[in-house]
């Protein structure tokens, strides 16, 4: 009982502008009494108190007046089934709008033939940007291989991220040499299974396909992943050094073009222009190629009107009689399924609450991804979730508002405490606050080339990468969706020269010296609030431990080649292995 009562509590109508038709059944009772009585000549020629005796069809119509109550009864409840009554919630699977796609790119020696001035890579690395460009949503992987298939970065809808790491790209950072187009092709696969994609595009940048390439791509088909080819280099072919001695490479489009077929894709030659990856379809994914995320689901409310129909359609039989038809296709035609009118309606009022805040938190991102930060603060405001509030905070940080961008995450870490994204971008937006000048001051062109490394929000909501409210998320469909932190521009000076170590400590300890008295000039300001903070106050011993490790972490040199070096070559430690 007590469970029929909480499901009555919640007892609430998907279509409530349909009970605005109750209102006029009143009239339809009255034109239903009036259509009852007979209109005859014999009207006009009897006296009105002999004409019910001698009219038979009033007389029965008075004195079995139910058949018209009952209509109306059915009509009532019609109405009511129309408005979508709604007890209960009911998940659904979680669709992805756009096919992901993941980029196997040929790190081989042969990748540095100079066919294609400058070499086969440039004009590959050239080619992955501008797809990453101009691409149209969607998630997006990019692998390197060679005798073996690594991923650089996976799947994101946050495609600058990837973008960064296309200048580290040599065949010097694969572990060894090679052209496995089919392991490059099991990876890509291994990795839209692995993020909860049924279906989903491979696109291969290579020269030639072997019959083991061939027979991957007809798995990744028979899988659901469709596999395509974009060919490097030329027919005539070019040269490259192979270890000291020179290799060369050429063209074979009749295999990448079966190996196309194979794969249930299309090949193009790489060529200047975005012509090629229009033809490929990858600029475009098609809406209707979107896969469910295995695992994600949402949950929506369930349209419980239908369970009236019978009772509307039993009240209804008296109706089927001689001169009753059109009262009957009446309440035939109410009991019609009609189409939900909130999937084309702009208003409030064909809007649950949920799909209210899930359009408004669209808006918002697609406007961040504009830039026009202005209106996706404006948009954001109006959420309440901790992720609206965790978007507000990006916008305002990307606006340089950042004392009302860490408000923003202090109000989403409240709502979600263990938001990780929020604790790591409110951290990253305290740290930029303190770097500014004071007022009236100019920039120090060194401030001036630390990147910030804020958030980027993606549609799809938790959704994936990003946070756009579709309750997934992910959405997790990734963190990439404004939970996804960008990571800071790649900058290729040149290393610096190595100091003297009386030098170099002398330079550390200026350094930490400079450090604590900013941050005793920071907290000794009279009237200005202490910052609001996530984190306990640092201990003196903790304050210096942190200020050495950020000295130290300076003296790196930047270098994400070696990173990827690094990383691919202790993969291919484990899978020699045979780790997990």
């Amino acid at each position: 009982m007590t469970g029929v009562l909480a499901d009555f509590n919640q007892l609430h109508f998907l279509r409530p502008l349909w009970l605005l038709g109750l209102l006029a059944l009143p009239l339809l009772a009255w034109w239903w009494r009036e259509a009852t009585r007979t209109r005859s000549p014999w009207r006009d020629a009897v006296d009105a108190h002999l004409l019910p005796h001698l009219l038979d069809g009033v007389d029965s119509a008075r004195r079995r007046p139910w058949p018209r109550w009952l209509g109306l009864m059915a009509a009532a409840l019609a109405l009511v089934a129309m408005a979508g009554p709604s007890v209960r919630k009911q998940e659904h699977p979680l669709w992805q709008t756009r096919a992901p796609l993941v980029i196997a790119l040929d790190l081989s020696s042969a990748s540095l033939a100079n066919d294609m001035p400058p070499s086969r890579l440039a004009q590959a690395r050239g080619k992955i940007g501008t797809l990453l460009r101009e691409r149209a949503g969607g998630q997006v992987a990019l692998v390197a291989y060679a005798g073996d298939a690594f991923t650089v970065a996976p799947l994101t809808e946050d495609a600058a991220n990837v973008a960064l790491f296309l200048d580290a790209l040599q065949p010097d950072i694969m572990p060894e040499d090679g052209q496995r187009s089919d392991r490059a092709i099991a990876w890509s696969q291994q990795l839209l299974r692995q993020a909860g994609f049924d279906r989903g595009d491979i696109l291969l940048l290579t020269d030639h396909a072997d019959a083991a390439a061939l027979a991957a791509a007809s798995r990744a088909i028979t899988a659901g992943y469709r596999v395509s080819a974009l060919g490097l280099g030329t027919e005539q072919g070019g040269v490259f050094d192979v270890g000291g001695s020179l290799g060369q490479a050429r063209l074979d489009a009749a295999s990448l073009r079966r190996l196309a077929t194979s794969g249930g894709g299309t090949y193009r030659s790489l060529v200047p222009g975005s012509a090629d990856l229009r033809a490929l379809g990858v600029l475009a994914p098609q809406a209707d190629a979107g896969a469910a995320a295995r695992g994600e689901k949402i949950a929506s409310w369930r349209d419980d009107g239908y369970w009236l129909l019978p009772l509307v359609l039993l009240l209804a039989l008296p109706l089927f009689r001689r001169g009753t038809g059109a009262a009957a296709l009446l309440v035939v035609a109410l009991c019609l399924p009609m189409p939900q009118a909130q999937a084309q309606d702009t208003g409030n009022l064909w809007r649950r609450p949920d799909q209210a805040a899930h359009a408004r938190m669209q808006d918002g991102v697609a406007a961040y991804r504009a830039k026009d930060y202005a209106s996706a603060i404006a948009t954001f405001s109006g959420l309440d979730s901790a992720d609206g509030q965790y978007n507000l905070g990006n916008a305002l940080a990307k606006a340089g508002r950042y004392d009302d961008a860490i408000a923003a995450y202090d109000r989403a870490l409240r709502r979600q405490p263990k938001m990780a994204d929020a604790i790591a971008n409110r951290a990253a937006v305290d740290a930029a606050r303190k770097r500014q000048p004071p007022p009236g001051q100019q920039p120090q062109q060194g401030d001036k080339d630390k990147g910030q490394g804020q958030p980027q929000p993606q549609p799809g909501g938790k959704s994936g990468p990003a946070r756009d409210g579709s309750g997934s998320p992910p959405p997790r469909q990734q963190p990439s969706s404004p939970g996804q932190r960008q990571q800071p521009q790649q900058s290729r000076q040149p290393q610096p020269k190595p100091r003297d170590p009386q030098q170099q400590s002398a330079a550390d300890a200026a350094q930490r010296q400079r450090i604590e008295q900013a941050l005793r000039k920071q907290q000794g300001k009279p009237g200005e609030p202490a910052p609001v903070s996530a984190k306990p106050a640092e201990t003196a011993e903790q304050r210096e431990r942190r200020v050495a490790n950020q000295a130290q972490l300076q003296r790196v040199p930047d270098d994400p080649g070696g990173l990827l070096r690094a990383r691919f070559r202790l993969e291919f430690e484990r899978r020699q292995g045979g780790g997990p």
